[in-house]
């Protein structure tokens, strides 16, 4: 671990990380389910096994992959950072573990592969679908440049602009990142 922590404690002050935790994971259950059930019906996904190309379930392991990076992102959150991914209740503390040593933006970057993978499996795209896609997209990187890195900066200062100075936003690292 890194920040101090100790493998089967909590914090640098020994308290429980686990209330934070569950409610990090909880924040990202609901945004999970915000993108599962009410987004696809007008993204171009119509979940009809019958008529997928045998093909296209290949596709379904960057599905998994991307969507166990996010929740691990999200984990994250609350175990390290004592906070949620919500701008409501963000982190207390600058979360650089997992896979956020290796890149700025990784539950984004999941988040993307895991559509992206259930798109191929089950979508039927159109352009109006991959027109919206592409807005979602490039609301998601102006909110990342706009708020959350100015946010960033503001909350954790010297030790976020180092951090920036050696992780990139949006390609990973090859290897991991050590503070």
């Amino acid at each position: 671990m890194t920040n101090g922590q100790a493998e089967t404690g909590g914090g640098r002050d020994g308290g429980p990380h686990w209330p934070t935790t569950v409610a990090s994971m909880a924040v990202g259950a609901a945004f999970f389910a915000l993108w599962f059930w009410l987004l696809p019906s007008w993204l171009g996904f119509h979940v009809d096994a019958s008529g997928v190309a045998r093909w296209r379930w290949v596709a379904a392991v960057p599905s998994i992959l991307g969507f166990a990076v996010a929740l691990r992102c999200v984990w994250d959150f609350g175990r390290t950072g004592h906070g949620t991914p919500a701008p409501v209740a963000p982190p207390k503390k600058l979360v650089v573990v997992g896979f956020y040593r290796y890149v700025r933006n990784p539950m984004y970057l999941g988040f993307l592969a895991g559509w992206v993978g259930l798109w191929v499996v089950f979508g039927r795209a159109n352009l109006v679908a991959m027109a919206v896609a592409c807005v979602v997209a490039l609301g998601v990187v102006l909110f990342v440049l706009m708020y959350e890195e100015p946010t960033l900066r503001k909350m954790f200062g010297a030790e976020y602009e180092a951090y920036c100075r050696n992780v990139r936003r949006w390609i990973p690292r090859m290897r991991a990142w050590n503070e």
